[in-house]
């Protein structure tokens, strides 16, 4: 059996937190900053933790993580 290959650009979106969660950045930080106000932008730059509903494809995408 072959080794299982790994989505590349899932593996620089997500990383692994010590208690086994997934971990993600946010969307909508990129571009077009300006009409939105400082507070959410400033939420924005925080990280965030996949939704349990997303987890199994998540996995599925990264094997070895």
């Amino acid at each position: 059996m072959p080794k299982m290959k790994t989505n590349r650009g899932a593996a620089k979106r997500f990383k692994m937190t010590g208690s086994g969660k997934i971990k993600r950045n946010k969307a909508f930080s990129s571009h077009i900053l300006t009409k939105k106000s400082t507070k959410r932008k400033r939420g924005l730059r925080q990280s965030d933790i996949v939704s349990a509903a997303d987890h199994k494809g998540i996995k599925k995408i990264l094997p070895y993580m």
